[in-house]
């Protein structure tokens, strides 16, 4: 059956029932109630139910009234739910007998089938249920779990479609009269809230020291009682795991500097930023500068992390935070509560709170209280925990600020993770792929999201992690089997990254194998710009655009490792039409963690190596790298010992970091230097700056930008003690100048004059504000209307396009 939008399909005047089948986020989010409530105002009689295809709506009445009923399905839409499409379709004779027409409207018991329907996110506590909480009359006063039709747990608990309470980890909790009362009153916004409870029938919450026997409440302090001694405890300066909605977090008082470092010896993060929790807007205000798009996103249903400016007053107010919560940047991570627990402990503490995923330093999130008991036992002094289990993991989405620009224009909020109130909406496939399904794309080793299709809409994971740690990668399988269940999916076809080494795609091999279906492989970079024309809506028949990826690297067609790519391209296919220069990665993996050897290597580069060590001694940098086996590596790259050929975007960065001190000797987490560079950079205050110099070469045929040039710049200014912030920021105009010229070159070649970025690199505000300055379009979030990154967590969905396009290709693949 195909699906209609509203208004497409009259029906006739003189049919007295029909069937209104609706499609999207329509479980979970008061649907049926409100079409319940709808159909009595109007005077309509019949049924309303979920099934795995959504909503299904059997209708009797005039057609004046069902016309009535299907407008107001889109125009009063409650506020989580999502319509995708509708379908009106009129009853089979049978149904039309006066006897069969009922006398009043239900709700219909839940019904088993193929899941077309989609997944209702988390949701942030509504402003009625938090007014409950804080009222000392109410029967929910203090109580962690409440929620509603508007807000609480949804993707979190549940097993398998349709969403019902038997369906998720509420099954075992049986409502007491008073909810029970409330979950069948159509009046009432728990009206069919499948997780509904309240102090009598429903979750407990309890603190426990770390050591203690904690697997349940018994002879614990309980509910209210046990945020009251968390937040003792967090004021005193302990480390407390706090068991939310999708995982644990591990909390600490943001303001005690000793707190902050012992959270971070034992957590073993030693440098990456920690994301802060405040009471309220007032509280974030205090501390960064924050736009009205940006208290839009902290203040939404998905209540994600931003990453806001500091204000210059930050520092040296009474309540300053240490340096350590966000090292050598300008800027802070602040979100704010968005469940019952977070809001009852925010407001005992009245403090920002550190609030950082509760886990080792690149595992995956704790999920059950015993795992949190084993793995956190010596991280955490203490633990907040409750009996709800977590059944699908999901971490805190975050997003980049907005900021002004050069020319004051505002750049709006950028996502850097989809998770929490994100994921697993669907992603509407563009014109020409709607009818694609059974595909599993398995993403990409970093930043790793895994995504299916099911009847023309892409569902993606929430974000995986890095796939390096073997603990992750078994939650990595471990989530893709609990999407298989949740959407009784069966993949007809696997895509995969071309790495022949990723984890990813070797799962995704193997499971290929274990079903009997192709497996697919896909460039990477090609996967970037497919993802940022899909986030564009660019139909499946698009001729060729030009695709720029820029990115720590990704495995080419010629076995080297790119990341500074032009792609002349389609959704069938690409011929690469410009680079970045390959340079060495100097000690392969090395080279990742260790900016140095990036340096070394682009000034082994230039070919002048011998000359430059002379005539800028007296830098830092020069003098640093006399002090590393230089011979020993020039030679291993003279020979191509574990020194592979890299065009690599991110590493440039690390280069250019490393020559002006920053984390010369080693990252401590994936861009580290490359976002110190960028803070740098924003220091800069000299008004007329222009970028280095550069040079665009034709190598066998490709467009290749030569940073030489720039790097003998770069030291003469070091050698001149140039304020190091114009170095950062003439560097970051370089890339972009580099970025347009060579779009030029192309386009003359070309004759296209249509751009689309992708790859972790245009995260870097500065690059992506000059950068969008160009006369292409860029993939902005604002124009496309989607919210999705532009780092490898979208390579799934690139991914998928590849694979769901079956017309003739002109590439020759």
């Amino acid at each position: 059956m195909d699906k209609e939008t509203l208004g497409d399909k009259t029906l006739d005047n003189e049919t007295l029932g029909e069937l209104i089948r609706v499609y999207g986020t329509v479980q979970g989010v008061g649907f049926r109630p409100f079409v319940w409530r709808l159909a009595h105002e109007l005077g309509l009689t019949g049924e309303v139910g979920n099934d795995n295809e959504g909503v299904f709506i059997h209708l009797w009445g005039t057609q004046a009234q069902r016309d009535a009923l299907a407008e107001r399905l889109e125009s009063e839409i409650p506020p989580l739910a999502k319509i995708s499409g509708v379908v009106r379709s009129p009853f089979e004779s049978g149904y039309l007998s006066e006897e069969s027409a009922p006398t009043d409207f239900t709700i219909a018991s839940s019904q088993q089938g193929k899941t077309l329907t989609s997944v209702a996110t988390d949701a942030a506590t509504c402003k009625q249920c938090l007014t409950e909480i804080n009222d000392p009359a109410d029967r929910r006063y203090g109580y962690p779990f409440t929620n509603c039709t508007h807000c609480g747990p949804r993707f979190s608990i549940i097993r398998v479609m349709p969403y019902d309470r038997t369906n998720t980890s509420m099954a075992g909790y049986k409502m007491c009269p008073a909810c029970e009362s409330e979950y069948h009153d159509p009046a009432d916004r728990r009206f069919h809230a499948q997780p509904n409870a309240c102090p009598v029938c429903g979750p407990t919450l309890w603190f426990a020291e770390s050591g203690e026997n904690a697997l349940n409440p018994s002879g614990h302090s309980t509910n209210l009682d046990a945020i009251r001694v968390a937040a003792e405890k967090l004021l005193n300066g302990q480390i407390i795991a706090i068991k939310g909605i999708g995982g644990f977090h591990l909390a600490c008082d943001a303001r005690n500097a000793e707190a902050v470092a012992i959270l971070r010896q034992r957590k073993r993060r030693y440098r990456k930023a920690l994301a802060i929790m405040a009471t309220d807007m007032e509280m974030v205000r205090e501390y960064v500068q924050c736009a009205d798009a940006d208290e839009a996103l902290l203040t939404s249903a998905a209540a994600p992390v931003v990453v806001l400016k500091k204000k210059p007053s930050a520092d040296t107010q009474p309540d300053a935070l240490p340096d350590d919560i966000a090292p050598m940047q300008d800027k802070l991570g602040f979100m704010l509560p968005y469940s019952p627990i977070h809001h009852l402990l925010m407001q005992a503490v009245n403090a920002p709170l550190v609030m950082t995923s509760g886990n080792m330093s690149d595992e995956p999130q704790c999920l059950s209280n015993d795992d949190a008991l084993q793995r956190l036992s010596t991280l955490a002094d203490g633990f907040l925990l409750h009996d709800r289990d977590i059944i699908n993991r999901i971490d805190d989405s975050v997003w980049l600020g907005s900021e002004l620009t050069e020319g004051n224009e505002e750049l709006p909020p950028q996502i850097v993770r989809r998770a929490r109130g994100y994921a697993p909406q669907p992603i509407p496939l563009p014109a020409g792929f709607e009818h694609h399904d059974g595909i599993l794309a398995m993403g990409a080793d970093l930043k790793n999201t895994f995504c299916i299709v099911i009847n023309g809409q892409a569902i993606m994971s929430p974000h995986m992690g890095d796939l390096e740690d073997h603990a992750t990668q078994l939650d990595y399988r471990r989530q893709i089997a609990l999407f298989f269940k949740l959407y009784d999916f069966t993949p007809k076809a696997i895509v995969v990254d071309k790495h022949p080494n990723y984890h990813s795609s070797n799962t995704g091999r193997a499971i290929a194998a274990e079903l009997g279906i192709p497996c697919h492989e896909v460039q990477h970079h090609h996967a970037h710009i497919m993802a940022a024309m899909a986030e564009h809506g660019i139909p499946c028949d698009t001729p060729p655009v030009l695709g720029i990826a820029l990115d720590g690297l990704g495995y080419g067609d010629d076995g080297y490792l790119w990341g500074g790519e032009f792609l002349l391209c389609d959704y069938s296919g690409y011929k690469r039409v410009a680079r970045f220069k390959p340079v060495p990665l100097l000690g392969g993996n090395a080279a990742m963690k260790e900016p140095w050897r990036n340096t070394l290597a682009h000034l082994l580069n230039t070919g002048q190596w011998e000359d430059l060590k002379e005539q800028y001694a007296d830098t830092d940098i020069i003098r640093f790298l006399n002090t590393k086996p230089v011979s020993v590596l020039q030679q291993m790259m003279e020979r191509s010992v574990n020194s592979p050929l890299s065009s690599s975007t991110g590493r440039l960065f690390d280069a250019v970091a490393a020559a002006l001190g920053l984390c010369t000797e080693q990252q401590f987490h994936e861009g580290e230097a490359a976002m110190q560079l960028e803070a740098l950079a924003r220091q800069c205050t000299t008004e007329v700056i222009k970028p280095y110099s550069f040079e665009l070469n034709n190598v066998n045929g490709l467009t290749e930008v030569d940073w030489s040039l720039m790097w003998l710049s770069i030291l003469s200014d070091l050698h001149d003690h140039k304020d190091p912030s114009e170095i950062a920021y003439r560097f970051h105009l370089t890339i972009a100048a580099a970025i347009a010229r060579t779009l030029v070159t192309l386009t003359e070649q070309c004759g296209i004059n249509e751009a689309y970025y992708g790859g972790g690199v245009l995260l870097n505000r500065i690059l992506r504000e000059h950068s969008q300055q160009s006369d292409f379009r860029i993939n902005s979030l604002s124009a496309a209307g989607l919210i999705l990154p532009v780092n490898d967590s979208v390579i799934s969905l690139g991914q998928i396009l590849s694979v769901a396009f079956d017309r003739p290709t002109q590439w020759g693949g």
